[in-house]
């Protein structure tokens, strides 16, 4: 009968099936974002650890340009003693003369002195040379410096080049991400579309089903007596029967690899029940979204494509106190979705 009026009706509203599309769409989006959060915490993870290396590298060329600033300074220092002992040789050279020419005239005893000027410009000599000496091994230490100055640089040029090819194959994985999302809510969306198409001729325009959002819902009177989770209600087997055809048909389009499932959710009015089989609406809820998936099964529906959820009063879609509005709130929900 239903599928009578729906040929009278004539034409097909394909809003569901758009709204359901920009549904998939989203949750896709979001599990391959969380796909990629991971994949990139990995490679951040990779990049700390080299960041790590570059700021021990870092502190070690502070620490030896420290030390080289230390070595020049000692340097400078050496080179100005080294400057006073010259201008301290030069003056006793000169002296050495003087007295030697006094030698010449007077005798002995400015030889005597001239004596001891030369031991002084010896002593001075020695000393010259151990501070040219120091001024050797400093040069020394400044070029092996140079040497280690170099070679973390260069190590620090690597890391660099290290880190800009991480980079490029981070972006790299977020392009190939973004494709296989796209192409795995296109797929999807066909899927879900041609099924939403096929429910509606099925079911047709019947007043106590409706569809809210990216759901088809069903008033609880169409299957369940009040206060019953029973399917035993020719007018519901008929629609499941029709559900059903749907759902098998779909299962031979999708491919395997797509984890889609069907979930059928109760829910209850916001009055209380308190009976022998059910303590409150949760129960009755969760109850009644089991029998339609039990009953689905037993049409041939596979188990793994269908999810059975219970949420009592606690998501109304009509927040009024009046008998309307209970009565929309108790609902048996169908939602496409994935796994």
């Amino acid at each position: 009968m239903a599928l009578e009026r729906a040929r009278r009706d004539g034409g097909m509203n394909y809003w569901p099936g758009f709204v359901d599309v920009l549904s998939s769409f989203i949750l896709g989006i979001i599990f391959l974002l969380t796909v990629f959060v991971f994949v990139q915490f990995y490679l951040t993870q990779e990049v700390t650890g080299k960041d790590t290396a570059l700021n021990r590298l870092n502190a070690q060329i502070a620490q030896l340009t420290e030390l080289l600033s230390l070595e020049k300074t000692g340097k400078l220092g050496l080179e100005e003693q080294l400057s006073m002992l010259r201008s301290s040789l030069t003056a006793a050279e000169g002296e050495r003369d003087r007295y030697k020419g006094l030698y010449d005239g007077v005798g002995g005893g400015a030889q005597g002195k001239a004596a001891e000027l030369s031991g002084q410009l010896d002593a001075e000599r020695r000393l010259s040379s151990r501070a040219l000496a120091q001024v050797e091994v400093l040069n020394q230490q400044i070029a092996a410096l140079r040497r280690q100055l170099a070679a973390l640089e260069e190590a620090l040029d690597a890391s660099e080049k290290r880190d800009k090819e991480s980079q490029s194959r981070i972006a790299d994985l977020g392009q190939r991400l973004n494709v296989a999302l796209a192409q795995r809510v296109q797929e999807l969306s066909r899927y879900r579309s041609d099924f939403f198409g096929r429910l509606r001729v099925i079911l047709g325009n019947r007043p106590d089903i409706r569809i809210v959002g990216d759901r088809f819902v069903f008033q609880s009177e169409v299957f369940f007596d009040t206060g019953r989770a029973t399917l035993d209600k020719p007018e519901g087997l008929a629609e499941l029967d029709g559900l059903a055809t749907a759902l098998l048909e779909l299962e031979k389009k999708i491919p395997g690899e797509i984890p889609w499932v069907l979930r059928v959710d109760g829910n209850t009015d916001v009055r209380g029940i308190n009976s022998p089989q059910f303590r409150n609406n949760w129960e009755l809820s969760v109850a009644r979204a089991i029998s339609v998936v039990q009953y689905l099964i037993s049409k041939g529906v596979s188990p793994q494509r269908l999810v059975a959820a219970g949420f009592g009063e606690f998501q109304p879609i009509d927040p009024d106190k009046t008998e309307e509005a209970f009565g929309r709130n108790r609902r048996i929900e169908l939602k496409l979705t994935e796994r």
